[in-house]
């Protein structure tokens, strides 16, 4: 069967695989770092954009299809400006070094266990508490909300910093590296609507959070001492210390059906 007229003249090389796959790389990593509910609707959005500008374009409607271009054009600009939490994380995590992301992982090591100790002590109380552990965007801006602190991350301070009455107790913890940087911190609350009302302010504030970061939040619910993680917009409830320490490690342990997962 001959081939058409248009295949003889494709001349594939070496570059040109080269290209598609850079290309493929980097949306694959980018689609891994914008997935959520809010990476969908923006990316239907403009999907219908798209296909309306094409379809005014097809009909013959200029102005119509005038209005669709400007939509475009500014709606890259809105995407760059939304997203820019993500994308700074995505820069920060390409401009590391390899051995900075080993002595990263010890410490995460040191600070998994310590948040779990105080976590696990806070529960049993029914102490109210919620920690943000700083990733690769800077939670500078949510430091500076609260009081700034220089300690090392313990059990027995992060215990102690949420017991009830003390001046920074009503707040979050924010954690970089293996120390304490802010207390009594005030975190974004989350701005999609959450149809579960057993929710209270720590927990839509640990899910805004991890809607405009990378950041790991615990949250401690001061009505039942139930433990809750929350990352990238979606928050797992009911979860026991040890389950806990596997999500901080990044590894992803049994969870039952009662532990429900509210996404953002």
């Amino acid at each position: 069967m001959a081939l058409p007229a248009t295949w003889h003249a494709v001349n594939v090389g070496w570059r040109d695989l080269l290209e598609v796959a850079l290309v493929a790389f980097v949306l694959y990593h980018g689609l891994r770092r914008l997935r959520g509910a809010r990476a969908l609707a923006i990316g239907a959005g403009l999907v219908a954009v798209t296909a309306g500008y094409t379809a005014a374009l097809a009909l013959q409607l200029p102005l119509v299809a005038w209005t669709m271009e400007l939509l475009l054009k500014w709606g890259l600009v809105l995407v760059l400006v939304i997203f820019q939490p993500e994308l700074r994380a995505a820069l920060a995590h390409l401009g590391q070094p390899k051995t900075a992301r080993q002595t990263r992982s010890l410490e995460e090591g040191e600070v998994v266990e310590a948040v779990t100790d105080a976590v696990e002590r806070l529960s049993r109380s029914s102490t109210g508490a919620i920690i943000a552990i700083e990733r690769d965007v800077s939670l500078n801006d949510y430091v500076d909300s609260g009081r700034e602190l220089h300690a090392k991350v313990s059990g027995d301070l992060l215990a102690t910093i949420f017991t009830p009455y003390t001046p920074l107790h009503d707040g979050a913890v924010v954690v970089r590296g293996d120390s304490i940087v802010g207390a009594g911190c005030i975190l974004p609350l989350s701005q999609t609507r959450v149809e579960d009302r057993s929710l209270g302010t720590r927990h839509r504030a640990a899910l805004g959070l991890s809607e405009e970061t990378d950041a790991l939040l615990v949250v401690v619910s001061e009505e039942s001492g139930a433990i809750s993680f929350a990352t990238n917009g979606t928050l797992r409830r009911g979860l026991t210390p040890m389950q806990l320490r596997e999500l901080l490690l990044g590894r992803t342990p049994r969870l039952t059906m009662e532990q429900a997962v509210v996404t953002a």
